[in-house]
C-alpha cells in the first residue's frame, strides 16, 4: 500500500497484480462441488467441496489444469465414476485419467462423463473431432469429425448431443445443435438437426431426466431456453433478455436442471446479471443475491444452486443459494489475497449515453472521494463480442484511488443487449466502437464529470485496437494506451487462432488497419513477446513508425508474456507504465482550471 497524503492508502501495482484469484468451471457430481481455482501463486487446480463435511481437496495435473481448445479453452476436467478426475494437463495438453495417454498433436477440452464414457472434443490444424475414451484401457474412438468446429458433447441413454458450426463463422453468429444415437462400438447413427441456422446461434445442449433435450437459442433475437422432445421444440421461458454468455469457451452452463422439473438460469439485460428459477408451472421467480455478475457456471446441489458471483464491492466467490423461497446463501469459497488499502472503493453508476441512434451503457467509476472534473480513462472492453463486467476490478480501483475517473463502455457490438446490438459492429470495427467511446467521453466532459485536456482511452486486445483507432481521428483523447492490441484486422484473419480468424473477417473492412500516419495523439504500446492471439509483429512495426513521428510514448515489450499478462510482474509493470504515461500528460497540461 502507498500513502496518498490524506491519511489513507492506495493499492500498489504489485498488490493489484497479486489480487487475481479466480474460480471457473464449477460443476457438481454425486453431491460434491468441483471447480478450477487459480491465483498468481498457484497453478490452476481442480478443487472439490463436500457439503456434508465442509472439506476441500485439490487435484493437480503436472503444471496445472487447463485446455487450449479453440484458443480460449473448454471444460478441462470431468468427474468419472467413484470420484476419479479426468484432467487436461495445461503444460502437456494431454488428458490425464487412468490408463489414458492422448496424442500431443491435438488440443483437448470439453470433457464430459456420461453413458459410462469420457467424451471430449479435440482439435488440430485441420478441424475438430468428438471422441470418447475408455479411462480403464485408454482406448480412444473418433465418433464425429469436421473441418469446422465442435463443442458440448453430452450423452444420455444411448443418444449423443453436440454443437457444431462452420469454419467461416463464429458460434455466437451461427451454431447448430445435433443429436444422434450412439452404439457400444462408438459409431453414431444418422444425425438429427435440432436447432440452429445461418442466422441462429443454438448452444449449451443438456439432457433432462425424461430424455428431453434443452438448449439456448437466439432465434427471437435473444438467447432464451428451449426444449426439444419427440421431434418438437417449444420455448421454455421466453423473455427479452440474454440467458446465455457468448461462447468464447466451450462448456458454459448458464442454466441448470433442478429436481421436480424446475430450472435455474442466469438472466442478463445490460450490465446486471440476475439468477431466476423457472418453477414447474413455468412461473419465473427471481432470487435475491448480493451479486451483479454471475459467471456462466451454474451447478445443482439437490434443489440448491451453486454459482460464482461478484459485485463492485465483492471479489468473486463461490456460493450455494437456496431455491425454496428463502434465498438463503452460503459462501463456501472467498478470494484470498484481498487488498487492504484504506481508500474507499469506487462504485460505478450505470449510465446510458445516446450514440449513433443507440443507447450505449457505461459503467462510470468516479474517483475516490467523488470529485468532479477528474482526469478520465475511457475503457473499451476486450471483446469486441463481450461486455464490461459489473464486478470489483482492482485495475479500475488502482486508478480511481489516485484521482482518476474510469468509464467502461459497452459499445455497439457488445453482448447482453440482444443479437441485433451484438451484430451491429460487423463490418464497422474501428468505426462504431470508436464513435461510441468518443460520444461517452464528450458526454462526461459536457456534464462536468471529466477534466478537459485530460481524457485518455485505454484498452486490451480488441479494446486496444479501438483505443488506437480512436486517436487516428480528431477527438477528446489526449493519449491512447493499447495493451496486447490488434493492429491490422485484415492481417489478423491469417495470424489469429483458427477459432478467431472468422471473427476478424466478419468485423473488418477495407480501411481497418491502424496506420501510423493517421495517428494524431501519443500512444503507449504494451505487448507480450509470446502473444499467440495477437502476435507482436504488427505492434513492433507500428511502434517504429510512431517513434519516427514522435508519437510513441513507449513500447513496453514484456518478455515471456502472453496475451493476458497473467504473470503478476508483467501486469504490475504494465500498470506502472500506464500511470506514468497519464502523469506526464497531466503535468504538461498544468493544474485543473475552475
Amino acid at each position: 500500500m502507498l500513502e496518498n497524503g490524506t491519511g489513507t492508502s492506495v493499492p500498489t501495482a504489485h498488490e493489484v497484480a497479486q489480487a487475481g484469484t479466480s474460480y471457473d468451471w464449477l460443476t457438481s457430481f454425486d453431491g460434491l462441488l468441483y471447480w478450477v481455482e487459480s491465483s498468481p501463486e498457484v497453478a490452476q487446480a481442480v478443487m472439490s467441496w463436500d457439503p456434508s463435511a465442509a472439506t476441500r481437496s485439490c487435484h493437480l495435473a503436472g503444471e496445472g489444469v487447463g485446455s487450449s481448445l479453440h484458443a480460449y479453452g473448454g471444460m478441462p476436467y470431468a468427474v468419472l465414476a467413484e470420484s476419479e478426475i479426468a484432467l487436461v494437463n495445461a503444460s502437456a495438453g494431454q488428458i490425464v485419467a487412468g490408463a489414458v495417454s492422448t496424442a500431443t498433436a491435438h488440443s483437448y477440452g470439453d470433457l464430459a462423463w456420461s453413458d459410462s464414457r469420457l467424451w471430449c472434443v479435440r482439435e488440430d490444424g485441420s478441424g475438430d473431432e468428438v471422441v470418447n475414451v475408455d479411462p480403464a484401457t485408454g482406448d480412444l474412438r473418433v465418433v464425429r469429425s469436421t473441418d469446422g468446429f465442435l463443442a458440448s458433447p453430452t450423452a444420455n441413454a444411448g443418444r449423443l448431443a453436440w454443437t457444431q458450426w462452420d469454419k467461416d463463422v463464429m458460434p455466437w453468429d451461427s451454431c447448430n445443435v445435433w443429436v444422434a444415437d450412439h452404439g457400444c462400438d462408438g459409431h453414431l447413427g444418422l444425425p438429427v438437426h435440432v436447432a440452429g441456422s445461418p442466422d441462429e446461434s443454438a448452444v449449451q445442449p443438456r439432457w433432462g431426466v425424461d430424455g428431453s433435450l434443452y438448449f439456448l437459442s437466439d432465434r427471437t433475437g435473444w438467447w432464451n431456453l428451449y426444449r426439444w422432445h419427440d421431434g418438437g421444440t417449444e420455448a421454455v421461458a421466453p423473455m427479452d433478455a440474454e440467458c446465455a454468455t457468448a461462447p468464447w469457451e466451450s462448456g458454459y452452463a448458464n442454466y441448470v436442471l433442478l429436481p421436480a422439473g424446475r430450472i435455474g438460469m442466469t438472466v442478463q439485460h445490460g450490465p446486471v446479471h440476475r439468477l431466476v428459477v423457472l418453477e414447474a408451472d413455468r412461473a419465473i421467480r427471481s432470487i435475491e443475491l448480493p451479486y451483479t455478475t454471475i459467471k456462466p457456471y451454474l451447478a445443482a446441489l439437490g434443489d440448491r444452486i451453486a454459482l460464482i458471483g461478484a459485485s463492485p464491492t465483492r471479489s468473486q466467490e463461490i456460493a450455494v443459494v437456496a431455491t425454496d423461497g428463502s434465498d438463503d446463501l452460503e459462501v463456501i469459497r472467498r478470494s484470498s489475497g484481498q487488498i487492504k488499502a484504506t481508500t474507499e472503493l469506487s462504485v460505478p453508476e450505470i449510465m446510458k449515453v445516446r450514440s449513433g441512434g443507440a443507447d450505449v451503457h457505461v459503467l462510470f467509476y468516479p474517483p475516490a472521494g467523488g470529485a468532479g472534473h477528474a482526469p478520465l480513462i475511457v475503457r473499451p472492453h476486450a471483446g469486441p463480442t463481450y461486455h464490461s463486467d459489473l464486478r470489483l476490478d482492482w485495475e479500475v480501483q488502482f486508478f480511481t484511488s489516485r484521482g482518476f475517473a474510469v468509464a467502461d463502455v459497452d459499445y455497439r457490438g457488445s453482448t447482453g443487449y440482444g443479437r441485433a446490438y451484438r451484430k451491429a459492429l460487423d463490418g464497422h470495427w474501428g468505426r462504431l466502437d470508436v464513435e461510441d467511446c468518443r460520444n461517452v467521453a464528450e458526454y462526461l466532459l459536457a456534464s462536468g464529470h471529466a477534466r478537459p485536456g485530460a481524457v485518455f482511452i485505454s484498452g486490451a486486445s480488441a479494446g486496444g485496437y479501438t483505443a488506437l483507432r480512436a486517436v487516428c481521428e480528431d477527438g477528446p483523447f489526449s493519449l491512447a494506451v493499447a495493451r496486447s492490441a490488434i493492429v491490422d484486422p485484415k492481417r489478423w484473419t491469417t495470424t489469429a487462432p483458427r477459432f478467431q480468424q472468422p471473427h476478424a473477417a466478419i468485423l473488418a473492412h477495407d480501411v481497418a488497419e491502424v496506420r501510423a500516419e493517421r495517428v494524431q495523439r501519443p500512444v503507449l504500446l504494451i505487448h507480450g513477446d509470446r502473444d499467440h492471439v495477437a502476435p507482436i509483429d504488427d505492434v513492433l512495426k507500428l511502434a517504429a513508425d510512431l517513434d519516427d513521428r514522435k508519437l510513441l510514448v513507449r513500447l513496453l515489450e514484456i518478455e515471456d508474456a502472453g496475451h493476458y499478462l497473467s504473470n503478476p510482474t508483467a501486469l504490475a509493470e504494465a500498470l506502472e507504465a500506464e500511470l506514468t504515461a497519464y502523469a506526464a500528460v497531466l503535468k504538461a497540461a498544468g493544474p485543473a482550471q475552475g
